[in-house]
């Protein structure tokens, strides 16, 4: 669809606008009292979110010359059906969601939310890369958190082993000054050492690389914050449907070809994994819903 014609059938003035983004493909703005959302239909790509009255919560690097082979480092982007690589060699980094155009299935909007869901299914490019039957259904709903709602199904008549995750980059002053709680006494694979026994003693201070894959207990929920003394704010990342959390910065030496040479100070990522470095198995008609509610508080 164009934009006109997504506009004339899912958009609502003010609410729900859709407009031309990266490399020609549409993005829509979600609006209301709460906030303001922006999400890519080219990977799913939540690019920004705005609570009314607070600084950006999410990280977007600079450059826009971003084309469907490209991997996005900003916003929230989609991981799906792996993440990371430990899981299939064959499929790319952090799955082959992220680099698909995603169809729009409905919008909703009423005073107290507005709401975008989207979907893939599979078909024949897909089958290519990963020959599984699936739909992939995505809902971006801005109200006093952002909500974040992806549900996997299997269509097929096999069952399929998959993982999943949100890999949001949350907006820092400077990371340096940053501080993720949540995790004391958790213990996480260290994806700069190898080691996998590791385990977190106290608030997790993001002065140098990280790249820790934390175990979490089995609960219905986990909840975690971002605390950032430059901006004086909290961020609030209640997750559930993942068994792993990840955080990572890459320091001064991780150099993304989209990233200016002082990005990496900007944001910290805290990533709710549905498994790693396997992934569950999915049964004909069975579903998996990972979920993330976002939410912004100053100091």
């Amino acid at each position: 669809m164009t934009v006109d014609q997504l506009n004339a059938r899912y958009g609502a003035p003010g609410r729900i606008v859709f407009h031309e983004g990266f490399a020609g493909y549409p993005e829509v703005v979600l609006a209301n009292k709460y906030g303001t959302a922006e999400v890519a239909l080219l990977g799913a790509n939540v690019l920004s979110y705005r609570p009314t009255g607070h600084a950006p919560v999410v990280f977007r690097p600079a450059k826009r010359d971003y084309n469907r082979g490209d991997s996005f480092h900003g916003g929230i982007p989609v991981c799906w059906p792996q993440f990371g690589n430990r899981f299939s060699q064959v499929l790319p980094q952090h799955g082959f969601a992220r680099k698909m155009v995603f169809e729009v299935r409905g919008t909703e909007y009423s005073e107290e939310m507005t709401e975008i869901t989207l979907g893939l299914r599979s078909d024949d490019e897909t089958l290519k890369l990963w020959p599984h039957e699936f739909d992939l259904e995505y809902k971006v709903i801005v109200s006093m958190k952002l909500n974040l709602q992806l549900t996997t199904k299997n269509t097929g008549s096999e069952p399929f082993d998959f993982s999943c995750g949100f890999h949001p980059y949350f907006l820092l002053r400077d990371r340096n000054g940053a501080t993720v709680k949540g995790l004391d006494g958790v213990g996480f694979f260290n994806g700069l050492t190898g080691k996998a026994d590791e385990r977190q003693t106290g608030d997790l201070v993001m002065d140098h690389e990280t790249d820790h894959i934390f175990c979490l207990p089995d609960a219905p929920k986990h909840e975690f914050a971002i605390l950032d003394a430059g901006l004086r704010r909290a961020i609030a990342l209640v997750s559930s449907g993942n068994t792993k959390t990840v955080v990572w910065n890459p320091g001064p030496e991780g150099k993304m070809p989209d990233f200016e040479p002082d990005d990496w100070r900007k944001f910290v990522c805290v990533e709710p994994v549905s498994d790693w470095p396997g992934g569950g198995t999915l049964e004909p008609g069975a579903t998996h819903e990972l979920l993330a509610a976002i939410q912004s508080t100053l100091e």
